[in-house]
Formats: structure tokens, C-alpha cells, sequence
């Protein structure tokens, strides 16, 4: 028999760093879910992409027993790492604070498209441009797609 779902868990922790602290201690806490045994497992999970962010979709059920899928590191963290930036830009229609190249948005957006709801890689691209623009990031050169 299926278990009843209780409810649904989003965070973004860092991968093979989770520990019983804020934000995950008390997000888990409160819903009676075992920390410790969440963190274990998450760290496990994780290892090999240690230190990026990563967003997780932990669901838990009325029995307190949980399962939890992770996802890829988000568009603009990537797109900062790509940049070799610490931040994007405060004001990105006037002030750019890097450029990068139409195979790096390209990369980003092929790492990406499980999560996406996008059907090709040129409108994921698209999609990862305009999240570079808002941040304040020039992509060099004519869009390749079409």
C-alpha cells in the first residue's frame, strides 16, 4: 500500500555540507523528521559535488519517513562560477560585470535540462541568457541556435 504524503520540503543546501543547523535542522524538526539520518544520507548523496549549491525536494509522509530528490545547482550559481564572479550586478541594465561565451551558456543549459520545461537546448539557452542579463552578464557573440 502506498504511503500518505504529508507534505513537501524545499531547501538548497550545499552538497556533502548538511548539517543539523539552520536552515535544515529546524525545517526538518518541526515536521518530526530524523536530522541526522536526513544529513547522512544527504552528505552520501552529494559527495562527488561537494561545496555547490544545491537545491533538494525533500517529501515526507504521515509515518515520518521521508524521501528526497536532488536537483542541479541553480542557473545563476552556475552562471557566477562560468563568470568567475562573487555576485551579479546591482544595476544589470546599466552596470556589466562580465561576459561570457555562447558555449559556456550552452554547457549550463545542457547540465540543466532535466529540471527545465524546455523541449531543446537553444530555448534552455535562451532561457539561461536571459537569467544572465538580469544578473548583469553580456553573452558574447550571435545566438547559434536556428
Amino acid at each position: 500500500m502506498a504511503k500518505e504524503v504529508a507534505g513537501l520540503i524545499k531547501l538548497q543546501i550545499k552538497g556533502g555540507a548538511a548539517n543539523p543547523s539552520p536552515p535544515v535542522g529546524p525545517a526538518l524538526g518541526s515536521k518530526g523528521i530524523n536530522i541526522m539520518d536526513f544529513c547522512k544520507a544527504f552528505n552520501a548523496r552529494t559527495q562527488d559535488r561537494a561545496g555547490k549549491v544545491l537545491p533538494v525536494i525533500i517529501t515526507y509522509y504521515t509515518d515520518k519517513s521521508y524521501d528526497f530528490v536532488v536537483k542541479t545547482p541553480p542557473v545563476p550559481v552556475q552562471l557566477m562560477e562560468a563568470a568567475k564572479l562573487k555576485g551579479g550586478s546591482a544595476e544589470p541594465n546599466r552596470k556589466k560585470v562580465a561576459q561570457i561565451t555562447w558555449d559556456q551558456v550552452r554547457t549550463i543549459a545542457q547540465d540543466k535540462m532535466p529540471d527545465l520545461n524546455c523541449f531543446t537546448v537553444e530555448s534552455a539557452m535562451k532561457l539561461v541568457a536571459g537569467t544572465a542579463r538580469s544578473m548583469g552578464i553580456t553573452v558574447k557573440g550571435e545566438f547559434p541556435g536556428e
